[in-house]
């Protein structure tokens, strides 16, 4: 016995202090990570939502590793990731207090989805936001590629002294099978080349949609940001997990023997205490991507968006869409572009994922590997699924009789 740190550590990590229930249900981005001049300007976020979990089989390619062209099977979590709309551009002056914003561009048409984050009731509301800035700044018959335009001179102003350029997106929450018509805004830093880049780069993305395949690619890690699942209000041994107390004991087992000396008179912050459980803001780093998939709705070729082989691989080269028969539990069905990212994920299910460029890159072999999926389950997630498609089931099971 060394110390007594070692041999009886406390229980619970103090790291992630206070633990309590998030404000905000949208994973925050605290920081964005830094580009370089010399490559082109690009997007470092996205957004999408959580539908569920699946499982792949795969071939692992790792050399000198035991598992080397050897076959596994992994879980994968499917994130539904329709395109977002730019809708405003945000320059920052950096001060010695930290960043300050200097000014906003925001488009002309900023569609009710986007409106509505603005109100706290819509209903209600007159539906007035943005409609004098259109008149005011896109006034009827002015070009606004003129140099004396308002919204020329915010852009010149953002070039000459703004040296972090975040364009304003929301998205398409239409596009998601959720009751909630209020779309989710956030900032999305533009990395690399210089601010004069970075503006024009922004300006040409107002009021378009923005995929997740132009912001991600396969086989690259990422980082995911945002609330975990909540739970309530818990005691010591479910949230700390401390030691339960002998099985006689008075007033209870599942609770903390000593709280603390007498002196100082008050119960120390590192105490395990009850309390809340989840819904804590969380950041997880280097999710690797494992499949960048097209939505059965954007899909380009009729044939695909009839037949939807979003899930097909080339050693199971049949025509599926990555929904599981039945849909996803909880969630429906998944039409748009979508992430398959391995393992899990925070939050329950049609939480929002805030998905970000790795801010400090892996070097281990694991997150450079290729990812060579040889078959994705289909199957229903209700119970033991046994069917992949539903033409698999049909040409099984007899013919229903009338």
């Amino acid at each position: 016995m060394s110390h007594r740190k070692f041999s009886a550590p406390r229980h619970g990590s103090l790291a992630f202090l206070p633990r309590k229930r998030c404000r905000h249900q949208r994973g925050r981005i605290r920081a964005f990570p830094k580009g370089k001049e010399a490559d082109s300007p690009k997007l470092s976020a996205f957004m999408g939502y959580k539908a569920g979990n699946t499982h792949i089989l795969r071939e692992v390619k790792r050399p000198f590793s035991k598992l080397n062209n050897k076959e596994a099977v992994e879980a994968v979590t499917i994130v539904e990731c329709p395109p977002v709309v730019v809708v405003g551009i945000v320059g920052y002056v950096e001060t010695p207090q930290g960043l300050r914003a200097l000014t906003t561009v925001w488009a002309q048409h900023l569609s009710d989805e986007c409106r509505r984050r603005f109100y706290k009731n819509w209903y209600r509301s007159k539906k007035k936001a943005f409609k004098k800035h259109a008149m005011r700044n896109y006034p009827d018959g002015k070009d606004v590629s003129v140099d004396d335009h308002p919204i020329q001179q915010k852009l010149k102003k953002l070039e000459k002294y703004c040296a972090v350029i975040r364009v304003i997106a929301h998205t398409q929450i239409n596009l998601v099978g959720l009751r909630q018509r209020k779309a989710h805004v956030m900032e999305i830093q533009v990395v690399n080349g210089t601010p004069t880049q970075r503006v024009a780069f922004a300006y040409n993305l107002l009021e378009k949609k923005v995929t997740v395949a132009s912001v991600f690619s396969e086989n690259e890690t990422i980082d995911v940001i945002g609330v975990t699942k909540g739970k309530g209000m818990e005691g010591v041994v479910t949230r700390w997990g401390v030691t339960r107390l002998p099985r006689k004991t008075h007033r209870g087992l599942r609770k903390v023997a000593c709280i603390g000396a007498w002196h100082p008179a008050r119960v120390s912050y590192s105490v395990a205490r009850a309390g809340q459980n989840g819904y804590h803001h969380r950041t997880e780093k280097n999710k690797k991507i494992y499949r960048v998939g097209t939505g059965v709705n954007s899909a380009k070729k009729e044939e695909e968006k009839d037949l939807g082989g979003n899930a097909s691989t080339e050693a199971d080269p049949s025509t599926k869409s990555i929904t599981p028969m039945g849909g996803f539990p909880h969630y429906g069905v998944v039409n748009e572009d979508f992430l398959m990212l391995k393992g899990s994920v925070i939050g329950p299910r049609k939480r929002l994922i805030t998905l970000r460029h790795s801010l400090i890159k892996s070097t281990k072999r694991v997150a450079s590997e290729e990812i060579g999926l040889k078959f994705i389950d289909t199957s229903s997630k209700m119970g033991h699924g046994r069917f992949q498609t539903s033409k698999e089931k049909e040409l099984y099971l007899a013919p229903i009789r009338k």
